[in-house]
């Protein structure tokens, strides 16, 4: 199941090699929200993995995205302790134009920044052909 998820790039890192097959890059957005008249801001860090680690590039601090992403998480164990991880995975950010960035364009109007896929990486595809 996938999740989206509108807000502003606080930050981004750089990606990290993490094994000879696998990287990961994190991020940062800001999600500011009005809850009984007061403002509530929360900070998401996310995780892109492998060749999404670029889905970032094209995105600048202080900007407006929507990111989709799956939540994934895992049970580590160690010295008679278990931990419990949960994972964003980020698979595609969009931007969020501007009100007045383009003329005759609607403020709700999305430009992907990705290559891939619209769906989710692990989204199944039941087309018969």
């Amino acid at each position: 199941m996938g999740y989206e998820l509108t807000g502003k790039l606080v930050a981004k890192y750089d990606t990290v090699q993490r094994t000879e097959s696998f990287k990961t890059r994190e991020f940062v957005v800001e999600k500011t929200e009005e809850i009984n008249g007061r403002s509530i801001v929360n900070y998401i860090k996310f995780q892109c993995v492998q060749d999404r680690t670029a889905i970032v590039d094209k995105v600048n601090t202080g900007e407006e995205i929507k990111v989709y992403f799956n939540i994934k998480g895992s049970k580590w164990e160690k010295d008679g302790k278990t931990n419990y991880i949960t994972n964003l995975d980020a698979w595609r950010i969009e931007q969020m134009l501007q009100a007045g960035s383009q003329a005759g364009v609607d403020n709700d109007y999305l430009e992907p920044l990705d290559t891939f896929s619209s769906t989710a990486p692990d989204a199944v595809d039941d087309l018969p052909f």
